[in-house]
């Protein structure tokens, strides 16, 4: 007899061949039988994901229904996709899964119930889904006992293959949306990454939408003895889930947080974090994390002592280890607090020239907010030999269906409501640009936090940036003055000038471009160009 959960959904398979709600020991046991992966000295299974070992933003879409076309931001993000060929993407993938002994997994996206969604994954490989175990919040047993339907389904197979002349896809992989019939499908790719980020995507849309909730790309910590929370936006290797994990601080999640009316809370109920060049000194809790039930992708081994050596790329630089949260020793394990206090917007700047720390106003809030800035470097995208900037609006617009606007203004209301304090804090080079320069110290920045965190820095005296049009402190506790100042650790002051203006300049053209309409944010919390 076949699955009748199963089978409203288009996979037709027995039911003593579902594998329902495994528990993390099993599905290690059933991905090793499959030969899925092998076990670390840590404990942690390892796994490689083919050919993808990342995100393919190019092959993610939203199928194009007349109830939500108008709410789409459609663009180079959300790439729209017609019903038919979703229908063949779809029956292409139950059709396989049909085929074979899937996985099932139910959890939940957001810690704070009244606020969450169920979402149900069906996976074909067992490691999917001990990644969706861990990731997801989850249940407990009465709330498994009442889930019933689930409010998203996603369908995970990176053994089918998206043919682009039939199925309307760029490549073999696709990630499609579907907010009508409430489906995600991944196929083609068995880089976890997509399942995680499509679940984001999908509660970047519901919350908004359906509940009047913000949905913020983040990590979010709070200190245990003020209750003192803050968030922190950034894109990837600008430090966010680094900083966040702090040993004098609750650990509230990594990545993906919501902020409603009683406060912030965790999307997720895990880590999904970046192995490339992990040592126990620079980030203990994500080391200390790393044990049996973690699941490690593309890191590689020593074929003798099956000891994970972080420091080697030769499968990817994006090598990664998903956990739940209660694997970090100070996480906050409700995933729930109350209004943050302050606001962190993280840039890895390339450049050299935007100060270390910054104050920012509301408005310049924003604006920072819409602009998302931060920098590609030589190596990390092939033809690239010097820093090149990147501007993505929210700090994750690849996960945003609908217009930055909205996300902004939601921000924007809170800030002001709750008097808010906000920062921008470069993690990015000092002394030169990349290839002449070196990243700012951790230790620096982690200094600095901290001095945002509890306040201090305020004590400091404030100049402001003309051109940058922010407001810089001249010291801060356990940093030295002189690097405050990026100018003053340039060899020649002159070329930090052009380079600063250049940057500028990208930062105008860039808003100037997205936003248009408003020219009076620009002028508050933007750059400043002299005139000529």
């Amino acid at each position: 007899m076949f699955d009748e959960r199963l089978s409203a959904y288009g996979i037709r398979v027995q039911e003593e061949d579902v594998h329902w709600d495994l528990s993390v020991t099993q599905l290690v046991e059933e991905a090793l039988v499959r030969k899925e992966g092998e076990l670390a000295s840590t404990g942690s299974l390892v796994v490689r994901t083919g050919d993808r070992c990342g995100r393919s933003p190019k092959d993610r879409f939203i199928v194009d229904t007349e109830a939500q076309r108008s709410a789409i931001c459609w663009g180079e993000v959300n790439r729209p996709i017609s019903e038919e060929h979703y229908r063949r993407i779809k029956r292409g993938i139950c059709e396989r899964l049909s085929e074979r002994d899937p996985f099932v997994i139910r959890g939940l996206a957001g810690a704070r119930r009244p606020h969450s969604r169920k979402f149900m994954v069906v996976a074909e490989e067992a490691h999917q889904a001990l990644f969706v175990k861990q990731m997801l919040v989850r249940p407990n047993r009465f709330e498994l006992w009442r889930y019933g339907d689930p409010d998203f389904v996603v369908l995970a197979c990176p053994s089918f293959k998206c043919d682009p002349k039939v199925h309307g896809t760029n490549s073999e992989a696709a990630v499609v949306i579907n907010f009508e019939e409430r489906v995600v499908l991944v196929a083609g790719t068995g880089y976890s990454g997509e399942i995680k980020k499509a679940v984001f995507s999908v509660m970047n849309y519901l919350l908004p939408v359906e509940d009047d909730v913000l949905t913020m790309h983040c990590s979010a910590n709070v200190d245990p003895a003020t209750n003192s929370s803050a968030v922190f936006f950034g894109l990837s290797g600008t430090g966010k889930t680094t900083l966040s994990a702090d040993p004098r601080r609750q650990l509230i999640g990594d990545d993906e947080h919501a902020w409603c009316r009683e406060g912030v809370f965790n999307i997720e109920g895990g880590c999904y974090a970046k192995t490339i060049g992990l040592t126990r000194n620079r980030e203990p809790e994500i080391w200390d994390a790393i044990r049996f039930g973690t699941l490690c992708e593309n890191v590689v081994l020593n074929p003798l002592t099956r000891k994970p050596d972080y420091m080697d790329d030769s499968v990817t630089e994006n090598t990664r280890v998903s956990y739940p949260v209660e694997y970090v020793k100070n996480a906050l394990l409700t995933g729930v607090d109350g209004i943050p206090d302050v606001v962190i917007f993280l840039t890895a700047d390339a450049f050299g020239v935007l100060p270390p720390v910054s104050r920012l106003t509301p408005e310049g809030a924003k604006y920072h907010f819409l602009t998302g800035f931060t920098s590609k470097v030589a190596g990390t995208e092939e033809g690239v030999e010097e820093p090149y900037p990147t501007f993505s609006s929210m700090f994750g617009e690849p996960f945003m269906p609908l217009a930055p606007e909205v996300y902004a203004r939601k921000l924007g209301e809170k800030i002001g409501r709750h008097q808010v304090r906000c920062y921008l804090v470069n993690t990015g080079w000092t002394g030169g640009p990349y290839g002449t320069g070196h990243r700012i110290d951790l230790g620096a920045t982690r200094a600095i936090v901290d001095a945002v965190l509890d306040g201090s820095i305020e004590e400091a005296t404030f100049v402001h940036n003309d051109l940058f049009n922010l407001d810089v402190p001249l010291s801060c506790p356990g940093v030295e003055p002189r690097i405050l100042d990026p100018r003053s650790t340039w060899v020649d002051g002159c070329a930090y000038d052009r380079c600063a203006l250049e940057l500028a300049i990208m930062f105008k053209e860039n808003f100037d471009r997205r936003f248009p309409d408003m020219a009076d944010i620009a002028e508050a919390g933007g750059p400043h160009i002299p005139e000529a």
